[in-house]
């Protein structure tokens, strides 16, 4: 019986991914990565603030979170990033969210102007306002 692959955090279960995306380095680590993939000591390098352990172990909370995937290419592990759980979190907190919003901004723009051309339509308002 084949083993079933690792998979990332569940979209009800993203906690890990918060809490990797929480930290000012992880962010900026996974900024490097973006642009494309990097060995563990050339992404420590960039980072001379930090020890190549403390990298290693921010990798590690980044690679909890699904966000980083590492390969292991003979004696070198190459970082990857994994842009799904952000993905994730969009569909689940923006996404979902966006639409309930742009409807309520369309309302309101439809009601000032309903209000705004009544208002001018209005020849009493104009009396009153001289």
């Amino acid at each position: 019986m084949d083993a079933e692959p690792p998979r990332g955090p569940e979209p009800e279960d993203l906690d890990l991914v918060w809490r990797a995306l929480a930290n000012p380095v992880r962010r900026a680590i996974l900024d490097v990565l973006e642009k494309r993939p990097l060995p563990t000591g050339e992404l420590a390098d960039r980072f001379p603030h930090l020890s190549r352990f403390a990298v290693m172990q921010h990798l590690g909370v980044l690679q909890e979170g699904d966000l980083v995937i590492r390969r292991k290419v003979g004696r070198v592990t190459i970082n990857h990033f994994n842009p799904v759980p952000i993905q994730r979190i969009y569909d689940r907190w923006i996404n979902r969210m966006r639409r309930p919003w742009a409807e309520s901004l369309v309302d309101l723009k439809s009601e000032i102007e309903r209000v705004d051309g009544s208002e001018a339509e209005d020849p009493g308002d104009a009396a009153e306002l001289a």
